[in-house]
């Protein structure tokens, strides 16, 4: 883009739309070639030469992304980052495997469609009303406990 700052170089404004025109379909055909292409193992040359060798590479991968997808569901339970490890591990398979680079993609996908849905202002506006409605019920049956038992923890109640 010619800013006009370059005083010595100054290009016309077709000449600059042309360039920039250019340059567009070469990105398009370069993400449509990408996609259309076949999945290559994304394994250094001397292991793929050898087909034991990259079988015992692909077992490792497939090993290391299950450990990875496995620690990500137990941190949906337990502390941690749990979808990130998840889609890690993904990421991981997707090296070696074609059927894996195609889930990470349409994840991918998904993703970005709920990300764009939760920003639709009116799905934020009735997130944001079913909060507070959840939060008033939850207040008013905290309320109602303390109000009948006070602060006395449900397993030390006497019989009443």
């Amino acid at each position: 883009m010619n800013t006009g700052s370059d005083r010595g170089t100054q290009g016309s404004a077709a000449d600059e739309a042309t360039t920039e025109a250019a340059t567009e379909p070469a990105a398009d055909a370069t993400a449509e070639a990408a996609a259309a292409a076949p999945h290559v193992s994304k394994a250094p040359a001397f292991i793929k030469s050898n087909k034991s060798l990259h079988l015992s590479w692909q077992v490792g991968v497939f090993i290391v992304g299950l450990a990875v997808i496995a620690a990500g569901v137990a941190m949906l339970v337990l502390p941690g980052p749990g979808w990130v490890a998840i889609f890690a591990g993904l990421a991981i398979w997707a090296t070696e495997f074609a059927w894996a680079h195609l889930v990470l993609r349409w994840t991918k996908r998904k993703v970005t469609e709920a990300a764009q849905k939760a920003l639709d202002p009116k799905v934020r506006r009735r997130n944001i009303i079913l909060t507070s409605v959840g939060l008033v019920i939850a207040g008013a049956l905290i309320g109602f406990y303390l109000w009948k038992y006070g602060l006395v923890l449900p397993w030390n109640l006497k019989d009443q």
